[in-house]
Protein backbone atom coordinates (compact mmCIF):
# COMPACT_ATOMS: atom_id res chain seq x y z
CA UNK A 1 0.00 0.00 0.00
CA UNK A 2 2.86 2.36 0.83
CA UNK A 3 4.56 1.90 -2.53
CA UNK A 4 1.50 2.20 -4.78
CA UNK A 5 -0.93 4.40 -2.84
CA UNK A 6 0.89 6.66 -0.37
CA UNK A 7 4.35 7.15 -1.86
CA UNK A 8 3.23 8.57 -5.24
CA UNK A 9 1.32 11.33 -3.43
CA UNK A 10 4.05 12.27 -0.97
CA UNK A 11 7.25 12.09 -3.03
CA UNK A 12 7.59 15.85 -3.36
CA UNK A 13 8.46 18.30 -0.62
CA UNK A 14 9.84 17.62 2.81
CA UNK A 15 8.11 14.25 3.22
CA UNK A 16 9.52 12.84 -0.03
CA UNK A 17 12.81 11.38 1.21
CA UNK A 18 11.17 9.95 4.32
CA UNK A 19 8.34 8.34 2.33
CA UNK A 20 10.74 6.85 -0.22
CA UNK A 21 13.37 5.73 2.22
CA UNK A 22 12.06 5.02 5.69
CA UNK A 23 8.28 4.99 6.00
CA UNK A 24 8.05 1.32 5.05
CA UNK A 25 10.78 0.57 7.60
CA UNK A 26 8.62 2.17 10.30
CA UNK A 27 5.88 -0.33 9.43
CA UNK A 28 8.09 -3.42 9.76
CA UNK A 29 7.41 -4.33 13.39
CA UNK A 30 3.71 -3.33 13.40
CA UNK A 31 3.07 -5.36 10.23
CA UNK A 32 5.40 -8.34 10.64
CA UNK A 33 5.31 -9.05 14.37
CA UNK A 34 1.65 -10.14 14.75
CA UNK A 35 1.90 -12.96 12.16
CA UNK A 36 5.24 -14.08 13.63
CA UNK A 37 3.77 -14.21 17.15
CA UNK A 38 0.71 -16.07 15.84
CA UNK A 39 2.99 -18.65 14.22
CA UNK A 40 5.02 -18.97 17.43
CA UNK A 41 1.77 -19.56 19.34
CA UNK A 42 0.68 -22.28 16.92
CA UNK A 43 4.10 -23.96 17.18
CA UNK A 44 3.93 -23.88 20.98
CA UNK A 45 6.80 -21.39 21.33
CA UNK A 46 4.52 -18.75 22.86
CA UNK A 47 2.15 -19.59 25.70
CA UNK A 48 -0.39 -16.75 25.40
CA UNK A 49 -2.27 -14.63 22.89
CA UNK A 50 -1.83 -11.36 24.78
CA UNK A 51 -0.53 -8.22 23.16
CA UNK A 52 3.25 -8.30 22.67
CA UNK A 53 5.30 -7.35 25.67
CA UNK A 54 8.25 -4.95 25.49
CA UNK A 55 10.76 -7.80 25.60
CA UNK A 56 9.11 -9.59 22.69
CA UNK A 57 9.04 -6.44 20.61
CA UNK A 58 12.65 -5.60 21.44
CA UNK A 59 13.85 -9.15 20.70
CA UNK A 60 12.21 -9.18 17.28
CA UNK A 61 13.48 -5.66 16.59
CA UNK A 62 17.05 -6.68 17.47
CA UNK A 63 16.91 -9.87 15.39
CA UNK A 64 15.44 -8.10 12.38
CA UNK A 65 17.94 -5.23 12.59
CA UNK A 66 20.83 -7.70 12.80
CA UNK A 67 19.58 -9.72 9.84
CA UNK A 68 18.53 -6.82 7.61
CA UNK A 69 21.30 -4.36 8.39
CA UNK A 70 24.16 -6.59 9.49
CA UNK A 71 24.21 -10.14 8.25
CA UNK A 72 22.09 -9.61 5.12
CA UNK A 73 24.24 -7.05 3.33
CA UNK A 74 27.43 -8.83 4.45
CA UNK A 75 26.37 -12.30 3.30
CA UNK A 76 24.55 -11.41 0.09
CA UNK A 77 26.79 -8.52 -1.01
CA UNK A 78 23.55 -6.83 -2.02
CA UNK A 79 22.20 -3.74 -0.32
CA UNK A 80 23.81 -1.58 2.29
CA UNK A 81 23.55 -1.40 6.05
CA UNK A 82 21.98 1.86 7.18
CA UNK A 83 21.66 2.93 10.81
CA UNK A 84 18.72 5.14 9.82
CA UNK A 85 16.78 2.00 8.88
CA UNK A 86 17.36 0.67 12.40
CA UNK A 87 16.13 4.00 13.75
CA UNK A 88 12.98 3.68 11.61
CA UNK A 89 12.43 0.06 12.79
CA UNK A 90 12.79 1.32 16.37
CA UNK A 91 10.35 4.20 15.87
CA UNK A 92 7.76 1.81 14.46
CA UNK A 93 8.35 -0.63 17.33
CA UNK A 94 7.95 2.13 19.92
CA UNK A 95 4.74 3.40 18.29
CA UNK A 96 3.20 -0.06 18.12
CA UNK A 97 4.20 -0.77 21.73
CA UNK A 98 2.33 2.34 22.85
CA UNK A 99 -0.72 1.42 20.76
CA UNK A 100 -0.75 -2.24 21.77
CA UNK A 101 -0.21 -1.59 25.48
CA UNK A 102 -2.18 1.68 25.90
CA UNK A 103 -4.86 0.11 28.10
CA UNK A 104 -2.24 -0.78 30.67
CA UNK A 105 -0.67 2.67 30.75
CA UNK A 106 -1.83 5.01 33.50
CA UNK A 107 -4.03 7.89 32.40
CA UNK A 108 -2.88 11.37 33.20
CA UNK A 109 -5.61 13.62 34.40
CA UNK A 110 -5.40 17.24 33.23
Amino acid sequence: MNRWVLEPHFTMGAMGPFMRGHFADCLLIPAALPPVLWLQRRLGLRTHDDMPRAGEIFLHLAVWAFIAEGAGPFLTHHGTADWRDVLAYSAGAAACYVLWRRREMPCREA
